[in-house]
This record gives C-alpha cells, structure tokens and sequence, in this order.
C-alpha cells in the first residue's frame, strides 16, 4: 500500500472510530485494508466515504462502518478461524485476513467469487479461502469454527451453522425480524445457544443455491 492509500485507509479507520467505538485491533484491520481494490472503477473516487456502493450481480459491498461494526461484534481477541457467508466484494474478508489466521468465505454467485478471488491474489492476502457454494450449508471440511459471520440477512440461521460452530464460539447475524433487519449476535454454550440483539442494520438478503 503507498503512503497516499495509507494515509486514506487510515483516515478511514478513524471516522469508524469516531462513528462507533472500536477496539485498536479492529480499526487497525480496516487502516491496512485498501477498500479502493474492492469497490467497482467507476466508485473509486468514493471508496473512503462511509457509503454502501453497489456492485455488480445487484449486490452491494457494505459500507466501511458496518464493516468495521460487524467485525467487532465478532470478538476476534483470541479467536482463530472464522467463517463468512457471502464474500461479496471480498471487502469483509480481507479486513477478518488482519484478525484471524484462517478466514474461510463463501459466496453463491460464482462470478463475484472469481473477481474475490483475484482480488486477494493482487493484495498477496494468503491465509483468506474460498468456496462457491449456498453459504447456508457451511463449510463443513474445516469446521469447527472459533466466530461464524452473516454478511447477509437471514431470517433463521441453520442449525448445521450452530453445529459448525466452536464451543464459546459466536457467530454474528443480520436477523429478518418483522419488517426489519437487527444485527444478533450468538454465542455458544454446550448445547444451548444465548442470543443478543445489537442494532438495526440493512443487508441485502441470503439466497438459496449457486448462481453460475
């Protein structure tokens, strides 16, 4: 990253801050991520603003405060591997790639996952692994995972995905909840599962099965 992006990702990262209180280990993570290379050419001029930007397959790639939101409702302090569902952009992912050792991201639509793809390959981002797949299934092969995360709204969250998940693991969803999406955050305990609402958010919703 040159010292003109440096100084962009930074100036990023403490705007999230200023938004809503973030552990230095999180704002670091989004100051040493070049958002630039995940937003489409024509929205670079606002890859440092605050705003969810629209990608293509009629997605969107969050914007950098909810980015940064979810990550910290995950407690990555002294958590391992993570799992994603919906890789989008790849954004997310490459922000959890400065947090946890292994990041396993999977996303339906097989184009956005190739130009992810490429995405961690230009940035040399190693420990970030991917899946075309219905993100709903999990990703069982490497299971169990320490945090689990939505980056899509759902309004159950499968029982295989509590399954896959560590005992005092998390996993952090935007739940469909009436007319409204709130962020829940669930934490793990033997075989009973604590729920806690966090705020209301807007995601684009999970979809079943893979688009080719």
């Amino acid at each position: 990253m040159d010292r003109i992006t440096a100084t962009k990702t930074a100036r990023l990262a403490n705007e999230c801050h200023q938004k809503f209180n973030l552990c230095s280990e999180v704002q670091q993570a989004i100051a040493n991520t070049n958002r630039e290379k995940f937003v489409p050419t024509g929205f670079k001029h606002n890859a440092y603003k605050l705003d969810a930007l629209p990608m293509g397959s009629a997605q969107w790639i969050s914007s950098p405060l909810t980015v940064a939101k979810m990550t910290q409702y995950l407690e990555p302090k002294g958590a391992d591997r993570v799992l994603e569902i919906g890789c989008g952009s790849g954004y997310q992912a490459a922000v959890l790639s400065h947090l946890f050792r292994g990041v396993f991201t999977i996303e339906r639509i097989e184009s956005l996952m190739l130009e992810a793809k490429s995405r961690f390959r230009e940035l040399k981002i190693n420990n970030v692994h991917t899946r075309t797949d219905d993100g709903q299934n999990g990703w069982v092969q490497y299971a169990p995972y320490d945090r689990i995360l939505f980056s899509a709204s759902t309004k159950k969250v499968p029982q295989k995905l509590f399954d896959q998940l560590a005992d005092g693991g998390i996993l952090v969803a935007p739940m469909e909840v009436a007319n409204k999406q709130i962020i829940t955050s669930f934490k793990k305990r033997g075989s009973s599962i604590e729920s806690t609402q966090l705020e209301a958010c807007d995601f684009v919703p999970v979809l079943d099965g893979v688009q080719k």
